[in-house]
């Protein structure tokens, strides 16, 4: 119960860090007419703000966690980015990854209750 709070603060981190990639990549879709627009617009301006905040997140959380419990929940941003993009970008996933997933969050789970 003790790392309960934190692992669920730093899966907020990976959550926001794995939005922010979304948001970069919906950013890199769209053609711009110029180099500065493609740096200072919306998407990246707010991606690499979520990424800034996700930092802070991170470091507070690992500051009551073990970093090998960091780490293991870190690949579960993996699994935020293949549902995000499944939602956001319409990318679909292969069988291959799906089961990549899966092993992912079994991996995690075994971590966890070790």
């Amino acid at each position: 119960m003790k790392i309960l709070i934190p692992s669920c603060i730093y899966l907020v981190g990976v959550l926001v860090s794995s939005s922010a990639q979304i948001l970069l990549k919906k950013s890199a879709q769209k053609e711009r007419k110029s180099i500065i627009q493609e740096y200072l617009n919306w998407h990246v301006i707010l991606g690499y703000a979520m990424f800034f905040g996700a930092t802070f997140i991170t470091i507070y959380a690992l500051s009551n966690l073990d970093l090998s419990m960091g780490a293991a929940l870190e690949s579960v941003g993996y699994i935020f980015v293949a549902v995000l993009s499944y939602i956001f970008l319409k990318e679909k996933s292969s069988k291959k990854q799906i089961l990549g997933y899966v092993m992912i969050v079994c991996g995690v789970l075994v971590f966890a209750l070790l």
